[in-house]
Parts: C-alpha cells; sequence; structure tokens
C-alpha cells in the first residue's frame, strides 16, 4: 500500500469519483450521529413521559396516568419501532454496507488510501507555500 497519493495512477474522472463517494460516506456517518441523537432525545422524552404519568397518578388523574403507560409509553417511534431498533437497523443493514462498499472502491483505485484528493491538495498548498510535507 503506497502512502503518497501522487504514486496513484487515478484518471481525474476516477479521483473525482473516490472524493464524491467518500464525502457521501462521511455524510452517512453524520447522518447516523443525528439517528443516535434523535434516540437518546426521544428516550430523555419517554423517561419524562414516565414521570408525567407517575406525577397525573398522584394528582388523582388515573385514566390519563392509564393512557400514557399504556397508549404512549409502549408505543413504537416510528411504524411500531423503537428508536434502538432503527439505530440498529440502520447500523448493520446499510452503513455497514457502505462503508464495505467504499473500502472495495478505495482498495481497488487507491490502493486503500483514503482522503487522496485532500492529500494531494494539501502537498500542492505546502509546496506552493515553500513549506513541504
Amino acid at each position: 500500500m503506497t502512502t503518497d497519493p501522487d504514486d496513484l495512477e487515478l484518471t481525474d474522472a476516477e479521483e473525482q469519483a473516490l472524493h464524491e463517494l467518500q464525502l457521501g460516506i462521511e455524510h452517512i456517518h453524520r447522518a447516523y450521529g443525528t439517528l443516535l441523537e434523535f434516540h437518546h432525545d426521544l428516550g430523555h422524552a419517554m423517561d419524562r413521559m414516565s414521570s408525567a404519568e407517575d406525577a397525573l397518578r398522584e394528582a388523582g388523574h388515573e385514566e390519563w396516568a392509564d393512557d400514557l403507560r399504556d397508549d404512549h409509553l409502549p408505543a413504537g417511534a416510528i411504524s411500531d419501532q423503537w428508536t434502538f431498533e432503527l439505530v440498529e437497523e440502520f447500523s448493520t443493514e446499510f452503513l455497514e454496507e457502505v462503508d464495505d462498499f467504499e473500502s472495495e472502491v478505495r482498495d481497488e483505485l487507491a490502493d486503500g488510501l483514503d482522503h487522496v484528493t485532500e492529500r494531494r491538495q494539501k502537498r500542492r498548498l505546502r509546496d506552493r507555500g515553500g513549506k513541504g510535507d
């Protein structure tokens, strides 16, 4: 495996395609982070709703407390799925697959080297500025 991006024999189109693929992967990872944040936020919200159930019961509002307990707290966030299930499914059925695909393309086109475009840009800017690598 090379560590010098200039040693790679990439066409401009291949470099562009690899760069776009890697940017796409980075955005997918950001989306996964947002999904995790959603999962945690909804979990905290459900904890508060559980506290509200107790408070309603203490205030003598058994019917509303029962509605929370029976209908809202056990409900799934989306299509009866809880958010942990969405996180797991996204991670194992999408994120891992696209990560593997990107890795396969990068291995084939760039000898496994990540961020080829950025490495080349870094070298050009440092060379231009007289600072080398």
